[in-house]
């Protein structure tokens, strides 16, 4: 602990560490109150919460490969600062002028561009801090700024559930703009060691680029990407496991909101204190495994745990029908959370050994577009499926599945080793 409070002593790091946590708060609160304005606007409809929330993901492939490129060239500590302050304007927009606009598809772009920016702000925010701190602090710096923003992240979904269930979306919205704008002052307050200038007789000319590089740049990244995914088995492999495991996670996203909306009689409130639980069980998923994970062969472990989620879905499905009870729908999404999070890991373990440094960050972007793509497509299929039919059984398709590919992948690799 003694550790952590000497970085903190860092007056510039604390000012990052601290808008983080508040940004990061408030940015969850965002999320809860687009989930209280489709209840509000239309209670129930999988297909319309879908709609929205792929305005969230639709940037990854635009924005993200990109997003790391530009950041390099600008000065940092300026782009977080114009990313917040630009990020604070648009959300306010929407309480103040679009929720009662009668088409939705202003709210959308003003979404789509808040998540834009986004892109940008994230590799902008990991790049800065060498800049603030001492290399032998950088551990503690990068631990402290993932895990202290974890649990804000966390904590976000429970409070921001219950605010905006009392308040409704509207107060969401303006609690999220007003956590943007003091995580831009807090930055403003930051004086790096390292600024990188940016002219502004250079920002045509920065600006014509851009436009050019988005249309190769996804194109590009993808054609290598792939090529030496597809080239090497362990790749394949774990590609194929991470596609499986996003494509279920599409699948129940927006169905898993409705489902527990629909059980628990709750617009926000009981849904934001489940997703805090689920957060807790991804966190302590990571510990368990990080602590235990060394003694066991990564891909049965990976193909164990998958079966493991689609076990604990089904049971979820199941359970919470027959008992709709919130200690019993938050102890099982405690648990779901804490059987999916070893995936993760492991798939990340895999793709770092199976990589060349020169292809690792390429491997990775390429990875981020296929993995969000998968999401997208299947929160689709599955929205449009739970229209027609009970989530409860969508749910437990998507169990099954897990189940059967996770024990047939696990008794294949048994039989290879």
């Amino acid at each position: 602990m003694a550790k952590f409070n000497e970085v903190l002593r860092n007056r510039n790091f604390f000012f990052l560490w601290l808008g983080q946590i508040i940004s990061q708060w408030g940015d969850r609160l965002g999320q809860i109150a687009v989930v209280a304005f489709v209840y509000e606007r239309n209670p129930g409809s999988a297909f319309e919460m879908a709609k929205i929330l792929s305005f969230t993901i639709l940037p990854v492939f635009f924005i993200g490969p990109i997003a790391g490129v530009y950041v390099d060239r600008w000065d940092r500590r300026l782009t977080l600062f114009i990313s917040d302050l630009l990020r604070a304007a648009l959300v306010l927009i929407i309480p103040l002028y679009l929720m009662n606009y009668r088409s939705d598809i202003p709210l959308y772009i003003v979404i789509f561009l808040v998540f834009c920016i986004g892109r940008f702000f994230v590799p902008a925010k990991l790049a800065i801090i060498p800049d603030l701190v001492k290399g032998k602090d950088l551990l503690l710096a990068n631990s402290l700024v993932n895990t202290t923003g974890m649990i804000a992240a966390v904590l976000g979904f429970g409070l921001g559930g219950i605010l905006v269930e009392r308040w409704k979306a509207q107060s969401g919205f303006y609690l999220d703009a007003l956590s943007f704008l003091v995580s831009a002052i807090l930055i403003f307050l930051i004086r790096p060691k390292r600024i990188l200038a940016f002219k502004p007789s250079e920002i045509a000319i920065e600006g014509r680029r851009f436009v050019r590089e988005i249309s190769k740049s996804v194109i590009g990244e993808l054609k290598e990407g792939f090529l030496y995914i597809f080239k090497l088995r362990e790749m394949r492999l774990t590609t194929g496991i991470l596609f499986l495991l996003w494509s279920a996670l599409g699948s129940v996203y927006v169905v898993f909101i409705i489902f527990i909306q629909s059980v628990l009689k709750s617009g926000t409130r009981d849904l934001g204190l489940v997703l805090v639980f689920l957060g807790l069980g991804l966190f302590w998923g990571t510990l368990i495994y990080g602590r235990l994970g060394q003694r066991i062969s990564y891909h049965k472990a990976m193909f164990a745990f998958l079966s493991l989620s689609g076990l604990v879905l089904v049971l979820f499905a199941y359970l919470v029908t027959w008992f709709p009870n919130f200690i019993l729908v938050s102890v099982l999404s405690l648990l779901l959370g804490m059987v999916i999070s070893p995936i993760m890991n492991i798939a990340n373990t895999l793709v770092h050994t199976a990589s060349t440094d020169k292809m690792r960050g390429k491997v990775f972007s390429s990875l981020e577009i296929v993995i969000h793509f998968a999401f997208l497509i299947f929160m689709f299929i599955s929205s449009f499926i739970a229209e027609r039919i009970d989530p409860m059984r969508v749910m437990i398709f998507v169990g099954w599945v897990l189940i059967i590919c996770g024990v047939l992948n696990f008794m294949r690799n048994a039989k290879l080793k």
